[in-house]
């Protein structure tokens, strides 16, 4: 069983990634009224938004070389520092250029901040209690797109955006207090020099492709500039994986990849996460465009799909136990599947109860897929590349969020140029976002039965995993 100061290493960086990601989503709520007093325009604000994304993605690779030269304590502390000191910079900030600044620094505390948080997680848990910190990580995740549009629309209607930033002040002084007594010093490694050149093609590729992300999601982007970004992202990202697989020491070791249970977490676990941070981008716009509904009230429904996280999460660690990742991730990516392309159903005279059921019942599938998903990444990686395998997952895993959006507005652009109906254009959308999701189910059901046992606690009465099969998976690697 987990001891107090592995719950609470957990807990910490659960914290962590929950400001994280509120960060990246609340700010969109609050557009109208920060453009309003730095005098520019909504559409400009969107700039503090993608430049925050951008430097996450773009940074988030570098975190396994940080951590190896200077050891996970003094990068993890050094990131909610950083990550503090520039939310109270951007409260401060006089006019858009600043702010977009320090969103950029922000961005940089970010990106070391969690990857490296769970490094130590995962570093410091034996096998068996690795579900059950994964679950404590995992949550705070998918709870903050959820809240982000009740707790930005409450922000704006009764304070000012000032307290988006600003809420982030006492809640990193802590997280740095209890990191300081929580996370021990770790030797400091002698790592290979680093990859410069990957460093070049990775950020260069993973930059073009967050920006075409943006562009894609906004209504008013160029046709060339979208087209041109997202070639250089195809070019530099080719390039950078062919250097990546040649190179004795690469930025980002695509060998972990040989691993059946993280290539499927890796490559379906990032699918599954596009259509998860897809569904609190599109529903608020529906509720509020379509439903002419308010923005607290949109949010409070949208809330409902934190309620389906919260409520199964605490029986998720007793499920893998149970049945296992395979059957686990196979219900989930459909039942996401399905609860998706419900939503396609939704006009404003459906009950708000049964939007709120629906919702619920997606929130229960996004919780237990990305636990089982979380958690087998890591399930039969040997230790010496767990660091490696780290940084590629917390890469995807950035990225797929930024991209699920991009995906979600492309479907609803599409499915306005189908049809003049603004719900139908909307149901399109849904319908998209399911048919995606059936993706990871298909990767799901390839699974061997076996996957990720040898994080499971099976009891007498259950099926145990054969000491081939273990073999098997790790000759694999």
């Amino acid at each position: 069983m987990m001891d107090s100061r592995q719950r609470g290493t957990a807990l910490l960086v659960a914290g962590c990634f929950f400001m994280e990601m509120l960060d990246g989503t609340i700010v969109s709520t609050a557009a109208p009224q920060i453009a309003g007093d730095l005098h520019t325009t909504p559409a400009s604000v969107g700039l503090i938004i993608t430049a925050y994304l951008v430097t996450l993605a773009v940074l988030i690779p570098l975190s396994g070389w940080l951590t190896a030269r200077f050891g996970p304590r003094r990068v993890f502390l050094a990131a909610i520092t950083v990550f503090t000191v520039a939310s109270l910079a951007c409260a401060a900030a006089p006019d858009l250029g600043t702010l977009v600044g320090m969103r950029v620094l922000q961005g940089v505390g970010g990106a070391m901040m969690v990857p490296v948080g769970r490094l130590v997680v995962l570093a410091g848990t034996a096998k068996p209690d690795l579900p059950r910190a994964v679950a404590y990580i995992v949550w705070p995740g998918l709870a903050a797109p959820v809240a982000a549009p009740l707790l930005g629309g409450l922000i704006t209607t009764y304070a000012s955006w000032h307290w988006i930033f600003l809420l982030n002040v006492p809640l990193g002084a802590v997280a740095l207090l209890v990191a300081r007594r929580l996370i021990e010093p770790g030797a400091q490694g002698t790592p290979p020099p680093l990859d410069l050149t990957g460093v070049l093609l990775t950020c260069t590729g993973l930059a073009a492709l967050t920006w075409t992300a943006h562009l894609v999601s906004e209504t008013r982007g160029s046709l060339l500039g979208t087209a041109l970004t997202g070639a250089l992202a195809a070019v530099a990202l080719a390039a950078s994986g062919r250097h990546l697989l040649r190179t004795p020491h690469p930025l980002i070791n695509l060998r972990t990849l040989d691993v059946q249970s993280f290539r499927a977490a890796a490559l379906d676990g990032s699918l599954y996460m596009a259509v998860v941070g897809a569904i609190p981008f599109l529903l608020p716009l529906l509720f509020q465009e379509v439903f002419g509904w308010s923005a607290v009230k949109s949010g409070a429904v949208v809330l409902f799909v934190f309620v389906g996280n919260l409520g199964i999460k605490p029986a998720t660690t007793y499920l893998i136990n149970r049945f296992g990742f395979r059957p686990l991730l196979i219900v989930s990516t459909l039942g996401l599947a399905a609860t998706t392309a419900a939503c396609a159903l939704f006009t404003a005279a459906t009950p708000v109860a049964v939007i709120a059921v629906v919702a619920a019942l997606g929130g229960v599938a996004r919780s237990v897929g990305l636990t089982g998903y979380s958690t087998i990444a890591f399930s039969e990686m040997r230790p010496e590349r767990l660091r490696d395998a780290n940084a590629l997952f917390a890469t995807g895993q950035q990225l797929a969020a930024g991209l699920g959006v991009a995906i979600a507005a492309a479907a609803l652009r599409g499915g306005a140029a189908l049809t003049d109906a603004p719900r139908s254009a909307y149901a399109v959308a849904f319908v998209v976002l399911g048919a995606l999701c059936l993706l990871p189910a298909m990767g799901a059901v390839r699974l061997r039965p076996g996957a990720g046992d040898a994080v499971r606690r099976i009891t007498a009465g259950q099926s145990r995993v054969t000491q081939s099969t273990v073999s098997d998976s790790r000759k694999s690697e």
